[in-house]
């Protein structure tokens, strides 16, 4: 449905309204569109519609229902879907959640006032990786500056410099860029092996292995090469920002800049203060956010920050089932009702197996065993087997291998969970993680959790992020004993 009652008949201002040919109540649908759109749009709508989002099919029911009606009782249908649209739960969230992406992400909490970020005139980026390259790209296209990258060796960084090159053409054959912006972009971007070169940067971002030890190395190095005011950012996804700093001289301009991959699509940064974090150095994070288009979420120093730390809750107990038994198209088919972009084991192996295994690692090291051990995703990775069929980039159409199921299984349950049952356990864990999350002060409240995990993992707008889904559920009620939002706010109000 594309509008409100009535505006097929309204004229628009400013503009006469057209000569009625025929008595407007004797007119009928033309019969080309009701026979063609609802039986070709069906499908989709009606995953949607089990995902939570009943508006889709209700349109196609009422245009189908609608063919051969007067446009008197054709419009009288139409209101008493919008009415019933109006009055539920689902318009409430979406509003909620229109409101977010409109309002809460132009002003982010937390950004410091009357604080001036730090001015950018050169930009150094620690790795040539993948990661790194995409980070290059977008700081060097958004704020127009020169962009280094440095890596070990001149081989890896060559490497590096060719495939953003490369990705500036692919750019171009698409039509994301132009041939002119292109040649005035190139020309920024450089890779090197000398660390002395990113020796004028104002601001550089390391891009390197997850690993502490490794990161904190990176920042040993720089802070003996750039200026003392230069702000140091990681691109860290789950580390502690703070243990990065602490043996720097200058731990006060080290801050958090967590970018999403892929880089270029991806609209969440979230922003990471650590205990030393000078006021300066985090307006400058949120002011490169800013330029470069995308919505900055402040969140504390706390491992996986928001967005993983609630992913990978989810993906856990999805793996955890595993373990038990659970089938995997079963396991797969758990999660359909929560509308997300794909299935948790697409997910997977578009993250990549490893990288998931590590962060659970992590996760369970700092957070304790709710995140469950995994030893068939161990097993995945050091086999090289994959969750779906198919070669390149996994998508949500990606079909599963259902045979990768036979390496989990280490804790077998005689009952192991059902799709309803596991649906619930995915439900209480999102609830429990996402309280201890607010009282934990790594999220200022509910709705930057529920703005963080609709950029940064494609929540459903429909369902209004992830609080008032569990609310509306019951399992914020069930698992902590109250809901994340008073009724009326995300959902209709009490009776």
């Amino acid at each position: 449905m594309t509008g409100w009652p009535g505006r097929a008949t309204r004229p628009r201002a400013g503009r006469a309204a057209p000569a009625a040919r025929t008595d407007p109540a004797a007119r009928t649908a033309p019969a080309a569109r009701t026979d063609r759109l609802p039986r070709r749009r069906l499908p989709s709508v009606r995953t949607r519609r089990r995902a939570g989002g009943p508006a889709a099919l209700r349109a196609l029911e009422t245009v189908e229902t609608a063919h051969g009606l007067s446009r008197a009782d054709a419009f009288a249908l139409e209101d008493d879907a919008l009415v019933d649209l109006v009055m539920s739960d689902q318009l409430r969230a979406g509003l909620y959640a229109f409101d977010l992406l409109t309002r809460r992400a132009k002003k982010p909490a937390g950004r410091p006032a009357d604080v001036e970020p730090r001015e950018i005139r050169s930009v150094g980026v620690a790795g040539a990786g993948l990661m790194a390259g995409q980070l290059a790209l977008l700081l060097a296209r958004s704020l127009r500056v020169p962009v280094t990258m440095r890596d070990l060796d001149d081989e890896r960084a060559r490497k590096g410099l060719a495939a953003v090159n490369a990705q500036i053409d692919q750019d171009v054959t698409k039509g994301r860029l132009t041939e002119e912006d292109a040649d005035r972009l190139r020309p920024l971007l450089r890779a090197t092996s000398d660390l002395s070169e990113l020796a004028g940067a104002d601001l550089v971002i390391e891009a390197v292995f997850e690993e502490l030890e490794v990161k904190r190395r990176v920042f040993a190095e720089l802070e003996d090469v750039v200026a003392p005011t230069a702000v140091l950012a990681t691109n860290t996804s789950a580390l502690s920002v703070t243990a990065m700093a602490e043996h720097l001289r200058h731990p006060e301009r080290v801050v958090g800049l967590h970018f999403f991959n892929p880089v270029a699509m991806m609209p969440l940064v979230e922003v990471v203060r650590a205990e030393s974090t000078d006021e300066t150095s985090y307006a400058t994070a949120f002011a490169v956010a800013q330029a470069c288009r995308k919505t900055a979420v402040a969140v504390a120093d706390a491992p996986g920050f928001v967005v993983n730390r609630l992913l990978i809750r989810l993906l856990g107990e999805v793996l955890g089932a595993l373990e038990e038994g659970t089938p995997v198209t079963e396991a797969d088919a758990a999660l359909r009702p929560m509308g997300l972009p794909m299935g948790p084991f697409q997910l997977l192996q578009l993250v990549g197996p490893a990288v998931a295994r590590h962060v659970l690692v992590s996760l369970r090291e700092d957070l304790g065993p709710r995140y469950p051990d995994s030893p068939g995703l161990a097993a995945v990775v050091a086999s090289g087997r994959s969750f779906v069929v198919g070669e390149g980039r996994p998508s949500a159409t990606s079909p599963l291998d259902p045979a990768v199921g036979e390496l989990f299984g280490a804790r077998r349950a005689p009952r192991p969970p059902d799709a309803d049952a596991l649906l619930d356990r995915v439900r209480r864990a999102l609830a429990e993680e996402t309280r201890l999350l607010l009282d934990q002060g790594v999220a200022r409240d509910a709705q930057d959790v529920d703005l963080a995990m609709i950029l940064g993992a494609g929540w459903p707008l429909h369902l209004g992020g992830i609080t008032p889904y569990l609310d509306r559920t019951g399992a914020a009620e069930a698992v902590t004993g109250k809901r994340f939002h008073e009724p009326g706010v995300a959902s209709l109000p009490a009776q």
